[in-house]
This record gives C-alpha cells, structure tokens and sequence, in this order.
C-alpha cells in the first residue's frame, strides 16, 4: 500500500519556508456618520435614551473648575443635536447664565438661544431675571441675552414689547464690532414700532463707529453713509 505522508504546509511564493506568514489584511473599520467621532461619550449616552444624566451636566455648570469645562461640552452636544432634552433645565440654565460662573454662563449662552427657539414660553417665563441680569453679566452672557430676546421675537410678536427696552439698551452701547452683529440679528426680527425704535438707535451710532463698521451697518440699513459727520 502507499505511504502516506503527512501533507505540507503551503508556502506562499516568494517566502521562504520556516518564515512567519504575513498577517492577514485588516478590512478599514466601517463609516460612521459625520456627527459620531464628535460626540462625547457621555452625550452619546444622553442622546441614545439616558436623558435623565443631563441634570447632573447642567448642575456642574453651575460650579467653576474643569467638571464645569467637561459638563459644558456635554451640554451643547446634547441640546445641538436634541433641543427639546433641555427644556425641562431652561429655569436653571438662565440663573447660571445671569449669575453662573463664567464656564457655566458662557455654556448656557450657547444653548438658551436654541431652547428660545424651541421652548420660547418656557424661556419667556424667565425673561424678567434675563431682563434685570443684563446690565451686570459678562460680554458673552450678554451676547447669549440679545440672542434670546431675538429668538422670542420671532416666536411672537407679543413679546417684543417686553424685550425692545433692552435690546435698545444693548444696541446703544455694543462694541463696534458687536453692534454689527446685533444690528443684523436684531432688526430683522423686530416689527412695526419696535423695529423702528431700534433702527434709529443704530443710526444715530453710525457716525460714532470705526469706518468699517459704519459702513458694513449703513449697507446693512440701505442708507448712504455721509464722507462727514452731520
């Protein structure tokens, strides 16, 4: 009978035997959605169904230090992707905006603009403490506050006559440069007699700005800006 011999070992061309085999191909880990790598963990926990982790976010904020720093991340991405999650944190997040620490107020003037736009009567709740808070809190702060007050007078009409006192007071004394952005956020969400209240504040600063400004503002209202000041 034949012999049978035990069977070999295939080589793969151009190796040599007794040379360890290359490792196999690794296959490209599969595509995610854009948004994915972005997230953090902990908003990615939030976002897929742990909603009631958010509150322990929106307390460190209120709380300086790096916890502040990791929860305001946490925060935004959460409200960025799913808005309504924070309406039931708008009270707190609008005392951490008027008196917060720094970290934290800087955060809820990220997120309360986008939570006026979906929750406005639950923001609008609060609008007398936004009101009285706005001449104290930091430039952020109040970047954060005209942004609100924008987003509610879009949602109702009604509400800008409980919000055009402050927004007159915020275009009357912005930064150059800030100006410019509130005149193009503010005008256009003002109505009748409010928008005219606010359009001459805006103009009457005109000859007071830096050139650019000025012009990038007059452009803006469609008036011709003079080469002199009136």
């Amino acid at each position: 009978m034949p012999s049978k011999d035990p069977p070999q070992a295939t080589v793969p061309e151009g190796q040599q035997p007794g040379e360890p085999s290359a490792p196999a191909a690794i296959a490209p880990p599969a595509a995610t959605g854009p948004s994915a790598p972005e997230l953090s963990a902990a908003a990615a926990a939030i976002l897929s169904g742990n909603e009631a982790q958010l509150l322990a976010h929106v307390q460190a904020l209120e709380v300086e230090g790096r916890a502040a720093s990791l929860a305001a991340r946490v925060v935004e991405e959460v409200i960025q992707h799913k808005p309504q999650l924070g309406a039931p944190h708008i009270g707190r997040l609008v005392k951490i905006l008027v008196n917060g620490p720094a970290r934290g107020a800087q955060s809820a003037a990220v997120v309360l603009p986008t939570l006026a736009k979906v929750a406005p009567a639950k923001v609008a709740r609060h609008l007398e403490l936004l009101r009285e808070g706005f001449g104290n809190a930091s430039d952020p702060a109040k970047d954060g506050m005209v942004r609100v007050f924008v987003a509610l007078c879009v949602a109702s009409v009604a509400y800008q006559r409980r919000v055009i006192d402050v927004l007159e007071k915020a275009l009357a004394s912005a930064e150059p440069k800030t100006l410019v952005s509130w005149t193009e956020l503010a005008l256009p969400a003002l109505k009748g007699e409010p928008h005219a209240q606010a359009r001459t504040i805006v103009e009457q600063r005109l000859y007071e700005l830096p050139k650019p400004q000025a012009q990038r503002i007059a452009d803006f209202l469609g008036v011709k800006l003079r080469v002199s000041r009136p």
